[in-house]
C-alpha cells in the first residue's frame, strides 16, 4: 500500500490517457464501415486526431460490436485485421496482435491496464465485460509504446461510460444489450444508465450477467495427433488386458459434439460520477467483476488426488477458475492555457483474486494488488507543432498460495516518462516518440530446482529500458497518405518469465522461468498506406521486427517428474514441461483491409458494399526454427447490403494450414467459416436500437486457432445461431 500511496500522490486529478474528441462524445452508434481510419481516433491525448505513428487502427462500435460481442475480449475482435485470439477456453481469451500475445500486447480499459493477471498466463480471463463496452479500439504501430514497453505488438483499448465524458441529452441516457447463442446455450445482458444530477454533474450505473453451458463443437474435440495418441493408448491397454483403461482412452478419442467443462458464469456491477464544465472534468468510478469458468482437460496431463495414490474420478477433479476483481478509477482534465494547453491524469487501483479449483477442492489462490497512474501535459498547437509529455507509474504485488503455487510471491514496480511530438514541414508530417522506463522485479523465495523443499534464493532484478520511434508521412492525394515508421523497443521480463518453477494446474503444464533473463530488445520498421479514393477505402501495412533476447515459452518434450527427478520419485503430477527461453527472433508481416461501396442508396435506398481483410505473420527464432503459436495466413471477405430499416451481411473466413511449427508443436489444419447476419432497426427515431439475427460457422466445421495454447483439445465453437438486441434512448 505504501508504493500505491506514493504513486497516487502523483495522480491526484483524474483524466484520460486515451480520450475522445467531441464528435465521438456523441456516441458513434451507426453501422461501422468495414474500414475504420484514424481520422478522429484519439490516442494518448485528444490533440492527436490522425496519429501516423499508429500506421493503422480499427474501431469496433455500434451494430458491429453487438453482432460480434463474445464473453471475452479476444474472441470479440477476431474479424479485425491482424487480430487473432488465445482462445484458451470460452472463459479466457485474450487478443493476439500481429502474432504477439501475453506480455507484448496491452489490454486497456479507458487507457489504463486492466490490472488483472490475463497478461501473465493464457488461462486467466480478461476482467472486461464486452457487453457494457461502448467502443473498442485496436491500435497498432510504434506509438502504442507510449502505453508501456509491454505494447510492442499493439494495444486494445475498451471504452465504456463508467466515468461519464459528457452530459446526457434530455437528462438521461440508457443503453441495454442482450444476447442468446445456441452453441453453448449462452444468455446474457448488460445495461447502463447515465443521469444528470445537476447541469454539471452526471452519474452512471451499469451491470451485466452472462451464463453459458459446455460449448458445442463442429467435429472431434481432440485434434488428429491427440486422437492418434489416445487410440494407440487404447490399443496398448487392450493388449495388456486393461479393458476399463482402454475404454476411457477410446471414449476420449471419439469424443465430439460437446467440449466438457467449458461453462462460464459472469456478472459485473459498476458506477461512477463526474463533474463536467468548460474548465475541464473530474470523475471517479468503482466496479466489481466476478466470473467462474471451466478449464477443459488436456489428455495425458494427469493430476492424482485420489486416496492411496489412485486417480480421482474425472467428475470430481474437473479444473475450474473462480475470479473476482474490485477496481476504482479516476479521470479528469484541467485546462491551463499558454504553451501547456491542458493537464490530464488517469489512475486506477485493483484488488484481484482468482482461485483454481480441482473439483470442489481449492487448489491455488492468486492475489494481485495493483495500481497504475498516468499524468500528461498537453502542448498547445503552435505553427504545426504539437505534442504531449507525461509520467506513468505501475506497481503490483502478486502472491500465489497453495501446494501448486508455480510462482513465488513477487513485487513489480515500474516508472516511465514519455513524450510524443508532431511537426508538419509543409506536406510532410514528422512524428517522434520516446519512452524511458525503470522496472524492478523482486521475489524472496525463488525455487532453484524441481524438487519440493529444495533450495531457494532471493532475486532483486532492476531494468532500465529506452524505447523510441520516428515516423515520416506524405499525402499522395487529399485522402490518401503513405508513411514509414522506425522504432526501437526494450522490455523488462515479467515476474512469471523470471521466477516460474512449478505445476500450474489450470494450464496443465509444469512451467519453468529463468531469473537470469536480460532485457528483451527489438528494432522495428513499418510501411503503410491508408485513405480513400472514390468508393474505395483502405489501410495496408507491412512490418518487420528484429529481436534480441526474445522471451518465449517452449515445449521441452520432457515430462515432470519422469524426466527431471530420480527414478521412482512419487509425485501427484504427470505434466509436460514448458520452459521460458531467450533467443534472437525475427517477425515479418502484412495486414490490410479494403472496403468498397458498389451502390449507395442513401438512408432509404438500396446499398451494396463489401470488404476484404487479410493478414499474415512469418516469425522465426535465431536458429531458423519457428516461433511457437504464430497464426497462419487468414483471409476474410464479406458483402453487405441494406435498404431502409433492414441490412444484411454474409462473410467467409479462411485460415490456411499452419505447417511452420515449433519443436513438439502440432500443425493446425486449414478451416473455412461461413457467417451471415440480418439487422433490423425498427425505430426510425432511435437508429441506435437494433435487433440482429446471425448464424456463425453455418456449416459446422471443425476449426482451431493456432495461436491457442489449448488448440489441440479446445476447438472453436460449432454452428452458433445468435440473437442480439440493443436498445438505446
Amino acid at each position: 500500500m505504501k508504493r500505491i500511496a506514493i504513486l497516487l500522490a502523483t495522480t491526484i486529478i483524474a483524466t484520460p490517457a486515451i480520450a475522445q474528441t467531441a464528435e465521438h462524445d456523441e456516441r458513434d452508434r451507426s453501422s461501422a464501415s468495414a474500414v475504420h481510419d484514424t481520422e478522429g481516433l484519439v490516442v494518448t491525448a485528444p490533440f492527436v486526431a490522425d496519429l501516423d505513428l499508429l500506421a493503422g487502427s480499427s474501431v469496433v462500435t455500434g451494430d458491429e460490436l453487438v453482432r460480434t460481442v463474445r464473453g471475452q475480449i479476444g474472441d470479440t475482435l477476431t474479424s479485425q485485421p491482424g487480430v487473432s485470439a488465445t482462445s484458451f477456453s470460452p472463459g479466457a481469451s485474450r487478443p493476439v496482435l500481429r502474432g504477439f500475445q501475453g506480455e507484448r500486447v496491452r489490454v486497456l480499459t479507458d487507457g489504463l491496464a486492466t490490472l488483472d493477471a490475463s497478461n501473465t498466463s493464457t488461462d486467466h480471463a480478461v476482467t472486461i465485460e464486452p457487453l457494457t463496452a461502448e467502443r473498442i479500439e485496436v491500435l497498432r504501430g510504434p506509438a502504442v509504446l507510449l502505453f508501456g514497453s509491454q505494447a510492442i505488438g499493439g494495444a486494445v483499448n475498451v471504452l465504456d461510460r463508467r466515468i461519464p465524458r459528457a452530459m446526457p441529452e434530455n437528462g438521461f441516457h440508457v443503453d441495454a444489450t442482450g444476447v442468446y447463442g445456441t452453441a453453448a446455450d449462452e444468455r446474457g445482458g448488460g445495461a447502463a444508465l447515465d443521469v444528470a444530477l445537476t447541469s454539471q454533474i452526471v452519474a452512471h450505473v451499469d451491470g451485466s450477467y452472462r451464463r453459458s453451458d459446455d460449448i458445442r463443437t463442429g467435429g472431434y474435440t481432440l485434434s488428429a495427433p491427440l486422437r492418434a495418441e489416445q487410440l494407440a493408448l487404447a490399443q496398448e491397454a487392450r493388449d495388456e488386458g486393461n479393458l476399463d483403461e482402454a475404454g476411457e482412452a477410446l471414449a476420449r478419442a471419439n469424443q465430439r459434439g460437446r467440449l466438457p467443462n467449458s461453462f462460464t458464469r459472469t456478472y459485473s456491477l459498476g458506477g461512477g460520477i463526474a463533474l463536467i464544465n468548460d474548465g475541464g472534468n473530474l470523475g471517479v468510478s468503482v466496479g466489481y467483476y466476478d466470473t467462474s469458468y471451466g478449464v477443459p482437460e488436456r489428455p495425458g496431463a494427469e493430476h492424482d488426488h485420489g486416496a492411496g495414490g489412485a486417480p480421482a474420478p474425472a467428475e470430481e477433479g474437473d479444473v475450474s477458475i473462480g475470479m473476482q476483481q474490485f477496481r476504482a478509477d479516476l479521470r479528469g482534465e484541467v485546462a491551463i492555457g499558454g504553451f501547456i494547453d491542458a493537464l490530464r491524469v488517469r489512475a486506477g487501483y485493483s484488488d484481484y483474486k482468482h482461485t483454481e479449483f480441482e473439483g470442489a477442492e481449492t487448489g491455488t489462490v492468486f492475489n494481485n494488488e495493483g495500481f497504475e497512474g498516468r499524468l500528461e501535459l498537453v502542448q498547445a498547437d503552435r505553427d504545426g507543432w504539437r505534442g504531449a509529455t507525461g509520467f506513468q507509474g505501475y506497481t503490483r504485488k502478486f502472491a500465489a498460495v497453495g501446494q501448486e503455487a508455480f510462482v513465488p510471491q513477487n513485487f513489480t514496480d515500474q516508472y516511465g516518462i514519455f513524450t510524443l511530438q508532431e511537426y508538419h514541414l509543409g506536406a510532410i508530417g514528422l512524428e517522434a516518440a520516446l519512452r524511458y522506463e525503470h522496472t524492478r522485479v523482486r521475489a524472496a523465495q525463488v525455487k532453484l530446482d524441481y524438487a519440493d523443499g529444495g533450495a531457494t534464493a532471493a532475486f532483486d532484478r532492476r531494468f532500465d529500458a529506452l524505447s523510441g520511434a520516428l515516423g515520416v508521412s506524405y499525402p499522395l492525394a487529399p485522402d490518401v497518405k503513405i508513411g514509414i515508421n522506425g522504432s526501437h523497443a526494450s522490455r523488462a521480463p515479467s515476474a512469471e518469465e523470471l521466477f516460474s518453477r512449478g505445476p500450474h494446474v489450470a494450464t496443465q503444464a509444469y512451467e519453468v522461468g529463468n531469473p537470469g533473463f536480460g532485457l528483451e530488445k527489438s528494432w522495428g520498421l513499418e510501411l503503410y498506406a491508408r485513405g480513400a479514393t472514390g468508393p474505395v477505402r483502405f489501410q495496408l501495412a507491412g512490418y518487420a521486427n528484429w529481436f534480441s533476447n526474445y522471451v518465449y515459452e517452449a515445449d521441452t518434450g520432457l515430462t515432470f517428474p519422469d524426466d527431471v527427478l530420480p527414478p521412482g520419485t512419487v509425485a501427484e503430477f504427470e505434466l509436460p514441461i514448458f520452459q521460458y527461453r531467450q533467443a534472437d527472433a525475427r517477425y515479418l508481416g502484412v495486414e490490410g483491409e479494403i472496403a468498397a461501396t458498389f451502390i449507395d442508396g442513401g438512408k432509404q435506398g438500396f446499398s451494396l458494399g463489401g470488404n476484404l481483410v487479410a493478414d499474415y505473420v512469418y516469425a522465426r527464432l535465431g536458429d531458423g526454427s519457428a516461433v511457437p503459436r504464430i497464426p497462419p495466413l487468414r483471409v476474410l471477405a464479406g458483402v453487405d447490403a441494406g435498404t431502409g430499416m433492414l441490412s444484411g451481411r454474409v462473410e467467409v473466413e479462411h485460415a490456411t494450414r499452419q505447417t511452420r511449427v515449433a519443436t513438439f508443436e502440432t500443425e493446425t489444419p486449414a478451416f473455412t467459416l461461413v457467417n451471415a447476419a440480418l439487422t433490423w432497426h425498427p425505430l426510425a427515431a432511435s437508429p441506435e436500437t437494433a435487433l440482429i439475427l446471425s448464424a456463425n460457422n453455418i456449416f459446422d466445421v471443425e476449426a482451431r486457432r493456432h495461436a491457442s495454447f489449448t488448440k489441440d483439445f479446445v476447438p472453436m465453437a460449432g454452428r452458433d445461431i445468435r440473437i442480439s438486441a440493443r436498445v438505446s434512448f
